[in-house]
C-alpha cells in the first residue's frame, strides 16, 4: 500500500507542479471554444427546448477537455519514463501490476476531473447551468477520465517513441473527442451520421454527462451509462493482462 502512495503522489505531483501547463491551459483553451463558437453559431444552431447553444457547449466541452487531460496523463508519464529509462525503477519495486494500474490511472483521473470541474465553474459565468442529476454527472465524469486513463495507459505500452504516441492521440483520441456530440446534436446531422456517431463510443460520454445537466439527451441515458461501464471495464480487462504480460516494459 505504502509503494501504492508513493506512486500514486508523484504521479500528481508531476503534472501538479507544470498546473499552468496541465490544468490552467486546457481551461483556457475551452472558454476561447466557448467565445467562438457561442458568438458564430447561437444564432443559426437550436440544441434543446429552453437550452441556450452557450450553455449546450459548455458541458461538452468539459467533458472533452477531461477525456484528453486523462488520456495525457497517463500516455505522456508513462512514455517518458520509458524513454529516459526510469520505468525499471518503478518496475523493481514491489509493486503489483494492480497497484501500478491503479496509481497511473486514478493520478490521470485526478488531473481530468480537475480540468473538467475547471471549465464546469469558468464556464457557467458565460451560461446558466442547471445541474438536474448530479450523480448522471459524476458517473460519466468519473468512467469518462478512467476509460481515458486506461487508454492512455495502453498507448504509452504500446508507444516506443513520442512520435508514436503523437499519432495514436492526433489520429484516434482527437477525431472521436471532437465528433462525439461536443459542438452538435446528432439529431440535427443527416441520417447516415447521426447513424455514425452511434458508433463512436466518445459520443455516449459526452451524451450522458450532458443528460445530468439538462434532464434531456439523444440517446437514453441508461443506454449510455451501460456502454459506457461496459467499455471501461472491458478496457481494464485488457490493460490488466498487458501489465500482468510485461508487455513493451519488462525488456
Amino acid at each position: 500500500m505504502n509503494g501504492f502512495l508513493t506512486l500514486l503522489h508523484k504521479e500528481v505531483l508531476r503534472f501538479w507542479k507544470v498546473s499552468f501547463q496541465t490544468l490552467a491551459a486546457p481551461v483556457v483553451t475551452s472558454m476561447l471554444y466557448l467565445l467562438i463558437f457561442s458568438h458564430a453559431l447561437s444564432s443559426r444552431i437550436g440544441m434543446y427546448r429552453g437550452v441556450s447553444y452557450a450553455a449546450f457547449l459548455v458541458p461538452g466541452l468539459a467533458m472533452m477537455s477531461l477525456l484528453q487531460s486523462s488520456f495525457a496523463n497517463t500516455s505522456s508519464s508513462l512514455i517518458q519514463s520509458k524513454i529516459t529509462g526510469n520505468i525499471v525503477f518503478v518496475l523493481l519495486s514491489p509493486l503489483s501490476y494492480l497497484e501500478f494500474f491503479g496509481a497511473y490511472v486514478l493520478a490521470s483521473m485526478v488531473r481530468g476531473l480537475i480540468v473538467g470541474a475547471g471549465i464546469l465553474a469558468v464556464g457557467s459565468q458565460f451560461a446558466p447551468l442547471r445541474l438536474g442529476a448530479p450523480l448522471w454527472v459524476l458517473a460519466f465524469a468519473l468512467l469518462g477520465s478512467g476509460i481515458m486513463a486506461t487508454l492512455g495507459l495502453v498507448a504509452g505500452m504500446w508507444a516506443d517513441k513520442f512520435d508514436q504516441l503523437a499519432g495514436f492521440q492526433n489520429f484516434l483520441v482527437m477525431p472521436l473527442t471532437f465528433l462525439s456530440g461536443v459542438f452538435y446534436s446528432i439529431h440535427s446531422l443527416p441520417p447516415f451520421w447521426a447513424m455514425l456517431s452511434r458508433f463512436n463510443p466518445f459520443f455516449y460520454i459526452v451524451d450522458g454527462f450532458r443528460y445530468g445537466f439538462f434532464g434531456v439527451s439523444d440517446v437514453p441515458a441508461a443506454l449510455s451509462l451501460a456502454a459506457v461501464g461496459a467499455s471501461f471495464l472491458a478496457l481494464c480487462a485488457v490493460t490488466l493482462g498487458l501489465l500482468r504480460a510485461g508487455y513493451k516494459l519488462r525488456h
